[in-house]
């Protein structure tokens, strides 16, 4: 790695240590200090070369198409930072709990639920080897069980701070307006929504809907998707706290501009962004698990019947709402839109 990359990424690493010490944030979980042991860190001393190394080397040799799509998406990235964002609070340990660790294999995932996120759970179960070595073989469920990858909230300013300097960190993200449908399709219309449903579905129609009836009430099972819309654009709910990590934004969970992301992968291009950093991360032949053919064209009709029906006006504020993650993962507004 050249001197001028390693400054500029411990520089970063530095001040989201400062902004933690300042707060005086005590992580949930102290760890020990760094222990080559607990890391399995072959890579790390000198053994084979870390994930980020691979980066950099792809970086400085004659490129592969896909390599300089990714350098151009982190070059987008760092220019719509500077050009669209300025003040910006201190990150406080609770700001990374959406980025998982790989010790062993020296990365950093932060995950964007709707995108993909169970898999790469998997996935990451199956390197560290706590779970089947085919990730198609873990259950849902136990991909999302708490405990079973660590992420960076569970360890000290310094250990994170560590691990910002010499882990790949990557994220992978979806065009806006479709993730939410997504979102609205699974957790709020599905029948295995019903959690969701009951705990998110009965308070949006009893603030929202005029007239409910008493099963919509205690069930919440019937909620549209203007409603739901509504509901995320209702001052109240932003008073109430953050939105759910199925429809909050994802520069709000991951912090693109606070923490350098060296892959942004998307959703449109999985399964090649994929293998791209299952390549760089020493296991090529780790079959990322694809979608059903047609699942993408599906997903995205589907998002342009549900906006169809949405007002100009609250397609716009909508917009606005989601606007920070259109503009800094460089997507263009989807033509269905009517902002004008």
């Amino acid at each position: 790695m050249t001197r001028r990359y390693g400054r500029r990424r411990a520089l970063a690493a530095a001040c989201l240590g400062a902004a933690l010490l300042l707060l005086g944030a005590a992580p949930r979980a102290l760890r020990p200090a760094f222990e080559s042991s607990a890391m399995g860190t072959s890579w790390f001393g000198g053994k084979r070369r870390s994930p980020l190394q691979m980066l950099y080397d792809l970086d400085q040799g004659p490129r592969s198409a896909l390599a300089e799509v990714h350098r151009q998406r982190r070059e987008l990235l760092r220019h719509a930072c500077s050009r669209h964002t300025r003040r910006q609070h201190l990150l406080r340990p609770e700001d990374l709990q959406h980025v998982l660790v790989d010790d062993a294999r020296g990365l950093l995932y932060c995950y964007v639920p709707k995108v993909a996120c169970t898999n790469w759970k998997r996935v990451l179960l199956a390197l560290s080897g706590r779970g089947p070595s085919d990730p198609r073989a873990i259950p849902a469920p136990e991909a999302h069980a708490p405990g079973l990858l660590p992420s960076l909230a569970d360890f000290s300013p310094a250990e994170v701070n560590r691990r910002l300097r010499a882990y790949l960190a990557f994220l992978f993200v979806r065009e806006p307006f479709e993730r939410l449908a997504s979102a609205y399709r699974s957790k709020l219309q599905r029948p295995w929504g019903a959690a969701f449903q009951r705990r998110f579905g009965t308070s949006i129609v009893r603030r929202l809907r005029p007239r409910p009836s008493p099963d919509a009430l205690a069930r919440g099972h019937d909620v549209r998707f203007a409603e739901f819309l509504a509901y995320l654009l209702d001052p109240r709910t932003r008073r109430d706290g953050p939105l759910n990590e199925h429809w909050e934004r994802a520069h709000a969970l991951c912090h693109p501009c606070r923490l350098r992301y060296d892959v942004v992968g998307k959703f449109e291009t999985l399964a090649e962004d994929a293998a791209f950093v299952l390549g760089l991360a020493g296991a090529p032949g780790l079959r990322f698990p694809e979608p059903p053919p047609g699942a993408r064209a599906a997903a995205r009709d589907r998002a342009e019947r549900l906006f169809r029906d949405i007002s100009p006006f609250y397609q716009r504020r909508l917009f606005g709402l989601y606007k920070m993650d259109f503009l800094l993962f460089n997507y263009s507004v989807p033509s269905y839109l009517r902002l004008r």
